[in-house]
């Protein structure tokens, strides 16, 4: 019998069945009304997800390109940014704004470490030519949650006009995060990732303080540029051709989403990474992320000794079909990383951390059969009670 494949990355992520047949739709006419219908319940489905009355916007790019996006519009070359690199996308954040001619200061963290918001502050305190903070809310290469609302409070504090420009590509719906009540201006999402959907859309968020960053930004733009896309989606259409499979996909999706609700999404993301934390620990394994800042959309692990991260993989896809990811960067063959983000429930994390188990014994390290997915299993049991 062919071997199934679970995917369990933190994205690509899982697509649901009704979702994929979505995608399969013959094309329309981006111009007439159909199309008008459908745009119009996305970006109402969208402002819900992010918790925001701020214009939200959609493009057809992948998350990176919504990072672009935000950086394009509303900074100027040569103005001085306040960048809080956590891990590689969040270097990859800084790195935008470094080629577009920003004036780029890093408050960098060792990875694995969460960002502060008391040094945060201190760092734009010290710096009064910072006008804006570049943030990863979830930092997909370490598993670092940061805690966005408490470094958006403490930067307004010190600089209550800082413009705050928010990574949440892979944090948003697997995490809490409140676009308006914490007065974000630009929040950047993705599809790939908990929206349950194929990549290809990037989603950003503009607050009013935004737009007026924008009306003064120098830097050059064009497919991004958030003034022609408001103006093409006050009639409820786009610029240019827009990806429909993918918008197809999300009208189900987002359907899908509000109708479990974003707390109860977030909360079921929040089950699925404690319980795998309480498996991976029960194996003897060392989580990666600094403690307080663990991530709700996957779990970094550090391989151990006598193992290599690629060997585990290797073991777990072709023995177990149960595909994960590596590491990035300098900790490419030092971490292991669990995904359980997106179209994920109980069933695929316990038949995952039961694939590591077994991975782990044929490769000579010792484990009780059980010892992981026990662990596991109290906490949903436990969490399912409560």
């Amino acid at each position: 019998m062919p071997q199934k494949s679970l995917l369990m990355i933190p994205g690509p992520t899982p697509v649901p069945d009704d979702v994929l047949r979505a995608v399969g739709r013959p094309m329309m006419n981006h111009r007439g009304p159909e199309y008008r219908a459908m745009q119009k319940e996305l970006v109402a489905g969208l402002k819900e997800a992010y918790q925001t009355t701020n214009d939200v916007q959609i493009f057809p790019a992948a998350g990176t390109g919504g990072l672009e996006a935000a950086v394009v519009n509303v900074l100027s070359p040569g103005q001085r940014v306040l960048a809080v690199p956590v891990g590689s996308f969040g270097e990859r954040f800084a790195e935008i704004a470094e080629v577009y001619g920003a004036d780029v200061q890093r408050l960098s963290m060792e990875w694995g470490q969460g960002a502060p918001p008391d040094r945060i502050a201190a760092a734009l305190e010290a710096d009064p030519s910072a006008e804006v903070l570049m943030i990863t809310h979830n930092e997909t290469s370490t598993g670092v949650l940061n805690d966005v609302a408490a470094i958006a409070r403490a930067a307004r504090q010190v600089r209550p006009d800082v413009l705050i420009l928010v990574d949440s590509i892979s944090g948003m719906l697997a995490a809490d995060l409140r676009t308006d009540e914490w007065d974000l201006d630009v929040v950047v999402a993705g599809s790939q990732k908990a929206w349950m959907i194929p990549p290809g859309l990037t989603f950003v968020s503009i607050s009013e303080r935004a737009w007026a960053a924008h009306k003064a930004a120098k830097m050059p733009r064009f497919y991004f540029d958030f003034s022609r896309m408001r103006k093409s989606m006050q009639n409820d259409e786009t610029p240019y051709t827009p990806a429909l499979p993918q918008l197809f996909g999300l009208q189900v999706s987002l359907r899908k989403i509000l109708a479990e609700g974003v707390p109860a999404s977030v909360q079921r993301h929040s089950r699925m990474a404690a319980a795998t934390r309480a498996a991976v620990q029960a194996l003897g394994l060392e989580l990666f992320a600094q403690e307080g800042y663990y991530s709700n959309s996957l779990t970094a692990v550090r391989v151990p000794e006598g193992l290599t991260g690629a060997g585990i993989r290797t073991q777990m896809r072709e023995q177990h079909g149960v595909v994960i990811a590596g590491g990035q960067g300098g900790y490419k063959d030092k971490i292991f990383r669990l995904g359980h983000l997106g179209y994920v429930d109980e069933n695929d994390v316990l038949a995952m951390l039961g694939a590591l188990e077994l991975s782990l014994r044929e490769l000579g390290r010792p484990v009780e059969p059980g010892q992981g997915v026990a662990a596991a299993q109290t906490v949903l049991m436990g969490e399912a009670r409560a």
